[in-house]
């Protein structure tokens, strides 16, 4: 069976994403505009993954600080790449309210598993966790 769109979407956010982080790029929206173009990304799954994008790159400062509130204080520069996309895609599904929390944290994990290891799983497992709870979409 095939995967969603939402599914498919994540994972193009998590390239383009990815692609910026590596970069060092200051310009987000651009970056992931390129990726998808070179990626042939279909539109369904690009306007899905835009939505998170566009949320990233006007909160990406708050987000970060919300992230160091449940990584135990580690500068948000010291996690993994891929995990660092991940939580800030997961944080970002959060705050848009349209998703499942459950959902989007059993999303982010496969995703985590899938370009990461078991290991960065149980920890985007237990960040996107404890900040669910923090802002109160999970209890």
């Amino acid at each position: 069976m095939p995967a969603r769109v939402e599914t498919r979407g994540r994972a193009r956010a998590l390239q383009a994403l990815y692609a910026w982080d590596v970069r060092n790029e200051e310009d987000l929206l651009r970056i992931a505009a390129l990726a998808w173009d070179d990626l042939q990304v279909a539109l369904p799954e690009r306007e899905f993954a835009e939505k998170l994008i566009h949320w990233i790159a006007a909160s990406r400062t708050q987000m970060d600080s919300d992230l160091a509130e449940v990584t135990m204080h580690w500068r948000i520069e010291r996690l993994g790449v891929i995990e660092r996309c991940i939580l800030r895609l997961g944080i970002a599904e959060f705050a848009q309210g349209v998703t499942p929390p459950k959902v989007v944290i059993q999303e982010y994990v496969r995703l985590a598993e899938r370009y990461g290891s078991a290991r960065a799983a149980s920890f985007v497992n237990g960040v996107l966790d404890a900040h669910a709870r923090r802002v109160g979409v999970l209890t």
